[in-house]
């Protein structure tokens, strides 16, 4: 492996301060899972990695119960997601997705930061919070902004960071009543590979626990970058949620997707199947709102 120097910044300005110095022969280094990869498959060369892992920020997601907002630190690990057990219970799109990226000892170090501006088609972290509309704060030479996740993904390979910038935290806004979510990573296995598709669906629905107020439809590997259904959303406002509306749905939203001929499936089996599982993460967030309204 090349030789590189390892920095150890302790604040967000002083990381940031060492890498506008070295330029483009530093790289910001985290957990480590994806960088690492890359330098030995010879694909970046690097001088500097400036790890990230000792600057103090929360270890965990944190949920504020007076705003209903959820704040995730960039370095968070996915395990630290899995196994939340805020996550699990109000948001189990995201838990879905967490619990089958790689390995446990993978979870362990690699974080959601690291998946996000990773900015790979495939990336499983992505699918939930794009449906769960998060947005993202950035931290970098010209001070913070933020902006909406979705707007984050360039293409493959691409974010929305400037030289310098880090991402430093995702933050998912509060949910309605009555919400109901679910992903699924479908490939060959459950896990250990990328997938051939990932899809998360966000329902919320009436008093009535028919009708729905607000639908969000995420695809993975369905396009360049992670994208949402639109038209297949706005199909669904206003309908009672039942297998015939969220089976339309689901063809709806085959057809905005942009999936494509790969090494690892067919554009057209890939199209099929985005309709396949709109549908089924649709009836299993339905049914999870279900369940959680029936305990009240």
């Amino acid at each position: 492996m090349r030789r590189f120097a390892y920095m150890v910044p302790k604040s967000l300005d002083e990381a940031v301060s060492m890498y506008v110095s070295r330029g483009e022969r530093a790289r910001y280094i985290a957990g480590g899972t994806d960088i690492l990869l890359k330098i030995k498959e010879k694909k970046i060369f690097p001088d500097y990695l400036i790890s990230l892992k000792h600057i103090l920020c929360p270890d965990r997601p944190l949920f504020n119960p007076e705003n209903g907002e959820l704040y995730i630190g960039a370095f968070v690990t996915h395990r630290r997601i899995e196994t939340s057990k805020t996550v699990q219970v109000r948001y189990p799109i995201l838990h879905d997705a967490v619990k089958n990226i790689g390995s446990v000892q993978i979870r362990n170090v690699a974080t959601i930061g690291g998946n996000l501006v990773n900015a790979v088609p495939s990336a499983d972290g992505a699918v939930p919070l794009i449906a769960l509309d998060a947005r993202v704060n950035i931290h970098g030479p010209k001070g913070e902004r933020s902006m909406d996740l979705l707007r984050f993904f360039l293409g493959p390979g691409q974010c929305d960071l400037e030289t310098g910038e880090i991402l430093t935290e995702i933050i998912v806004p509060p949910l309605l009543p009555r919400t109901g979510s679910a992903y699924l990573k479908f490939g060959r296995r459950e896990a250990m590979e990328l997938p051939l598709l990932g899809v998360g669906v966000v329902l919320s629905l009436r008093e009535d626990l028919r009708t729905c107020v607000k639908a969000r439809i995420a695809l993975g590997v369905a396009a360049p970058t992670p994208m949402r259904a639109i038209e297949a959303e706005a199909f669904l406002a206003g309908k009672p949620i039942n297998e015939m509306t969220l089976e339309e749905a689901g063809k709806i939203a085959a057809r905005e997707s942009k999936v494509r001929d790969s090494i690892r499936g067919v554009a057209w089996y890939r199209r099929e199947m985005v309709g396949v599982l709109v549908k089924r993460m649709g009836q299993k967030a339905l049914e999870r709102i279900q369940e959680t309204e029936s305990r009240r």
